[in-house]
């Protein structure tokens, strides 16, 4: 049996779900094997639909399946998220940064609208411009703290310090990230428990009930004017919903 489908994040973004089931027979007892993938390949076809610009300018192109963000003069953090909030994923990529540039991926990430209060446990309380995309952020940087949470624009804290879960964060977290090279991340969320590798080397454990679902976001980070351009390269971005 084959059946298709596609996620409900991205549109037209190319992703099949394949179930197969294989039946045979051994000494007179039926045996079935069953194997399902349900992974979706971000960007393979080269669209961005399914996803929209937020919260600054830069700008995002995908070009033989490599999504690129490049930096936009003074412009503040950018991301390139979902059109459509997820809840429970895996989601696997790997990714390339000027060593002049940091970036991440938001994950149950929320927009702020206009006339909203501050996010729950922001610092300062104050509410944040329209638009404005915030919440757990996995960290792409080459100074230590790749594969961390950063929870961005709300508590601007480290989710390993506000969770005590620091011990997760070994001399090897710490240098799992390879500078001027391609590195590959793994990101699991199932219900309150998030999870990240980078280079198979894990970063970050801890549960946090305060973002059920919400968007997952490419950032490309805010620089200083007269600076830049640099770019942040995401390759082979392949996510699934879980159950």
């Amino acid at each position: 049996m084959q059946r298709s489908k596609r996620s409900v994040v991205g549109g037209r973004i190319a992703g099949i779900v394949v179930a197969s089931i294989v039946a045979g027979w051994s000494g007179g007892t039926a045996v079935a094997v069953a194997a399902e993938a349900s992974w979706t390949h971000w960007f393979a076809d080269g669209s961005l639909e399914g996803f929209k610009i937020v919260s600054g300018t830069a700008s995002y192109e995908v070009k033989d399946g490599v999504l690129i963000g490049t930096t936009a003069d003074g412009s503040p953090n950018t991301f390139l998220a979902t059109a459509e909030p997820v809840g429970d994923f895996e989601l696997t990529f790997e990714v390339l940064v000027d060593d002049a540039l940091n970036s991440g991926v938001q994950v149950r990430s929320h927009l702020s609208k206009e006339g909203d209060p501050a996010p729950e446990g922001a610092k300062g309380n104050k509410p944040l411009p329209a638009g404005r995309l915030y919440g757990p952020q996995c960290e792409i940087a080459i100074n230590g703290t790749a594969g961390d949470f950063w929870d961005e624009a709300r508590r601007s804290n480290w989710w390993s310090t506000l969770t005590e879960t620091g011990a997760i964060r070994t001399d090897a977290a710490k240098a799992a990230f390879k500078k001027g090279e391609w590195n590959a991340y793994r990101i699991v969320v199932q219900g309150d428990h998030y999870r990240s590798w980078v280079n198979e080397v894990p970063t970050a454990d801890f549960h946090q009930p305060h973002d059920p679902e919400g968007h997952i976001g490419f950032q490309v980070h805010g620089i200083k004017q007269g600076t830049g351009p640099y770019t942040v390269r995401w390759r082979k971005v392949m996510f699934r919903e879980l159950d």
